[in-house]
């Protein structure tokens, strides 16, 4: 198939302004984990394609449009061209994930369409490489609120007495690669799904971290990071999530 959406669901707690600034703060600061010795794409992907790529051809390019509470993420291949794009759209809906089709998919593209809900109190929904204690919403409390740590039954408790945001995320996966095609656009939506249980989950045991600041303090935040992005692109090991054990 030419398109393979697949949209994420992903509850947690926050108002829509403490939301933002958590958000842009996590973002800030898991860039750091993810960059490093060559930072990119084309230094994470799976032995297969390395294999048979032509050189030169692994040099992605992302584009990203902030204007929250939606968000848009554009990745290209300049080989490759229009073979091959990968399109993260992002919701922030006030809820716990009961709104259908928020991204308004016409009904021939909702036919293809999987959804896939993620739990953050749910360590099983982690990859076994990617698990930390100390991002385990199941195990953190937050000292400055009082929050955490989640039991299974989360959603349910908290349904009612405190404020609700759910990310609606969509992945659009476009692939054009005889052989290749159905194998490529399911390790995408798998390394997807890793990236945003494992951030989601960050943003929940972080919290401590940004709260209380504004979004002018996170806006300072980001540029000083982008200035510490530039040194770690070039330097160290590769970090961060990685397709090491893909094949």
């Amino acid at each position: 198939m030419d398109l393979s959406p697949v949209p994420c669901r992903l509850s947690s707690r926050p108002t829509k302004s403490r939301g933002r600034v958590s958000s842009s703060g996590s973002v800030a600061e898991g860039s750091k984990k993810e960059t490093g010795g060559g930072e990119g794409i084309e230094s994470k992907v799976p032995a297969f394609v390395k294999l048979i790529a032509p050189e030169g051809s692994l040099a992605f390019h992302e584009k990203a449009w902030n204007a929250y509470p939606y968000c848009r993420t554009i990745v290209t291949n300049g080989y490759m061209k229009d073979d091959i794009v990968i399109k993260i759209e992002t919701w922030h809906k006030p809820d716990m994930g009961a709104l259908e089709n928020v991204h308004q998919l016409d009904e021939e593209t909702l036919k293809d369409v999987e959804v896939v809900s993620l739990d953050i109190a749910n360590k099983d929904e982690e990859a076994p490489g990617d698990y930390k204690a100390e991002e385990d919403p199941a195990l953190l409390q937050s000292t400055k609120t009082g929050r955490g740590p989640l039991s299974p039954e989360w959603k349910d408790e908290l349904r009612s007495e405190c404020p609700q945001m759910c990310t609606y995320k969509l992945v659009t996966v476009q692939f054009h690669w005889w052989g290749l095609q159905t194998k490529v656009e399911n390790f995408i939506h798998k390394q997807e799904k890793r990236i945003f249980t494992n951030f989601q989950c960050q943003l929940f045991c972080w919290m401590d971290r940004w709260v209380g600041l504004s979004i002018e303090d996170i806006r300072q935040m980001e540029d000083e990071t982008q200035k510490e992005l530039e040194e770690l692109r070039n330097k160290g090991p590769v970090r961060g999530t990685t397709a090491a054990h893909e094949q």
